[in-house]
């Protein structure tokens, strides 16, 4: 399939000055995303304002042709990967914060504004904009809203949903719709914008996006605990909430994980495998005021130095950002360091109850040693969600396969534990064809029913989500 003249001309007049692109070399980035699978597009579109977005969509749903939203590509599930021949919407040239009102606690910002760069600039005026996905330095919120991202914060602050008060969308026919708005509380109608938020682009394109802020927490602390074994470390997250503590951050590294960290740089905790070793850590983050962090310090202290159920063997604190920096820098290396293991891995993000966290970890290190591959376990324990990284060299077709039968067997276990397939990353193309097995088939109709009143020609990235 490929564009007549008529088509490529309607594109590159509504796109001028080099924001439409059709040559191979030029789309080359674009068949692609963090999930290395890949689809050519027929041509990659720029546009810079909504208007360009309304013509495109009223366009593109008159010839039936599949339209992909995107914008940093960080995903990796596949979400932004052309399933089959369409044109790609890029976003980064809608990249402006509106409007941020410390008055309403409320930030306007177009699709393409990077997540870090917009907490920059609230922090700056005293405000907080807590989701923190791990690649908030290069994402971008709208990517973000259509994953309902998450992040290392979402144990005290929730995911992203929880701070969308509302989006102007552009449906395909060229319908504006406004979802939500300003105000921190609204019942009036259905709740369009939930439904908008981890959408993953299937329903239409977001031309901005209205946030809720917070103000800024004074101070921080955190403290990272190390134990002898995976069991004590689940039993102290079980302390920790029990004692009153919430957390704004909690997140577990196994033990698989803590020997390729080991194989990329100096650890600070006793690495090994013998007598007074640590196999398994977790890093706490606390917030709050600057006069109640030594309290709150000293409480979570408490909860976790319970001698009965396996007090940590090591512990190490930091408070203020320069402290509390090192001990973060840690947990942000295990992606590079995972490729000390194999050269390829099957990415997973699942989550299960909080209380089903020790046989869920337990259980997934019984499937690695079953199919001889290894797994990789983390990832943010305060709220259930495991990072599950199967290791594997692709290029060996039979431990490919051992790896692919690794992931069927993670996904039926977390199933069997009351667990979901997908926690932060979404569904995308990776996960689609496992989304049987969590959502009946009554549920899915509906889900479909619901897209076809917003899409009924099914152009928004199709192939995705459910």
């Amino acid at each position: 399939m490929s564009l007549n003249a008529n088509q490529l001309h309607f594109l590159r007049t509504l796109f001028p000055d080099g924001d439409c692109l059709t040559a191979p070399e030029e789309m080359l980035v674009f068949e692609t995303d963090a999930s290395r699978l890949n689809g050519a597009p027929l041509a990659v579109v720029r546009p810079q304002i909504e208007s360009q977005i309304v013509e495109l969509l009223r366009w593109a749903h008159a010839e039936c042709i599949p339209l992909y939203p995107r914008a940093r590509a960080t995903n990796v599930v596949g979400l932004c990967v052309p399933e089959r021949p369409g044109i790609v919407i890029s976003t980064l040239k809608m990249n402006r914060i509106i409007d941020v009102s410390a008055d309403d606690f409320v930030a306007v910002v177009e699709p393409g504004v990077v997540t870090g760069d917009l907490q920059k600039h609230v922090e700056a005026m005293g405000l907080f904009y807590p989701p923190d996905p791990a690649s908030f330095g290069i994402s971008t919120i709208g990517g973000n809203v259509a994953t309902c991202a998450g992040g290392m914060r979402a144990v005290k602050y929730g995911v992203t949903r929880e701070w969308v008060l509302g989006c102007r969308v552009v449906l395909p026919g060229g319908r504006v719709i406004e979802c939500g708005g300003r105000n921190h509380k609204n019942v009036v109608g259905l709740d369009l914008t939930r439904l908008m938020v981890g959408s993953e682009g299937t329903l239409g394109v977001m031309s901005s996006i209205m946030l809720k802020l917070m103000p800024k927490p004074e101070a921080t602390a955190s403290l990272m605990a190390g134990f002898a074994t995976l069991e004590e470390a689940m039993l102290a997250v079980g302390r920790v909430f029990r004692a009153g503590v919430l957390p704004t951050a909690l997140e577990f590294m196994g033990p698989e994980v803590l020997d390729c960290l080991a194989l990329l740089v100096p650890v600070p905790w006793p690495h090994g495998t013998g007598a007074g070793c640590v196999r398994a850590v977790l890093l706490f983050r606390i917030d709050g005021s600057g006069a109640a962090m030594p309290a709150d310090l000293e409480r979570l202290r408490r909860a976790l130095n319970d001698t009965t159920q396996g007090a940590p063997m090591w512990l190490e604190q930091g408070v203020g950002s320069a402290e509390e920096e090192p001990l973060w820098e840690i947990r942000r290396l295990i992606n590079p360091a995972t490729y000390y293991v194999a050269p390829n891995k099957i990415s997973d993000d699942v989550t299960v109850p909080r209380g089903s966290l020790l046989p869920a970890l337990t259980g997934i290190r019984d499937i690695a040693a079953r199919h001889e591959v290894p797994i990789l376990t983390f990832g943010h324990v305060g709220d259930g969600n495991i990072h599950v990284n199967i290791m594997h060299n692709a290029a060996d077709a039979e431990e490919r396969s051992r790896a692919v039968e690794a992931k069927l067997a993670v996904m039926e276990l977390i199933l069997s534990l009351g667990g979901t397939l997908s926690g932060e990353h979404g569904v995308g193309l990776t996960k689609a064809p496992y989304v049987h097995r969590q959502l009946g088939e009554d549920e899915r109709a509906v889900m479909h029913d619901i897209k076809a009143v917003f899409d009924p020609n099914g152009i928004m990235n199709p192939g995705k989500a459910f």
